[in-house]
């Protein structure tokens, strides 16, 4: 029978070439895929509502901010507070709290924690800095 295809490698029968030896396949390095992304790590901290300072981790929440002296056991601290809803609360309560700001003794209180990124602290001491920094070699 006559080859219809002059190439190599189509309907070979053995005969009038070179054998080719079978090699195993090429194993995958261990790293095959797409990387793995470094992401910073998280934290949960628990933010005072009024003015934005972290508060240390064993704080008595009927106390108030280290801060600014804001109550902590008000609504606007509160995780359930949602000022789209009934009462501007999520949880079911039979009345208004009329200041969110002012300590109440709500039973469904719980802190509002966050999730936040930990990331480098550096900041330039200035924009001149920052801007010099930007061109460093």
């Amino acid at each position: 029978m006559e080859r219809k295809y002059k190439q190599r490698g189509y309907m070979d029968s053995g005969g009038g070439g070179s054998e080719r030896t079978e090699r195993p396949p090429a194993k995958r390095p261990e790293t095959f895929g797409p990387k793995t992304p470094k992401l910073p790590g998280k934290r949960e901290v628990v933010r005072c509502a009024a003015c934005g300072t972290v508060l240390p981790a064993g704080i008595d929440f009927t106390a108030k901010c280290p801060h600014c002296n804001a109550e902590l056991h008000s609504c606007k601290q509160c995780s359930y507070f949602d000022a789209a809803s009934r009462f501007e609360c999520t949880q079911p309560v039979s009345a208004r709290i009329p200041r969110k700001d002012a300590r109440n003794h709500c039973n469904f209180y719980m802190p509002r924690t966050t999730i936040e990124r930990e990331t480098s602290s550096s900041k330039p001491l200035d924009a001149r800095q920052a801007f010099e920094n930007l061109f460093r070699k």
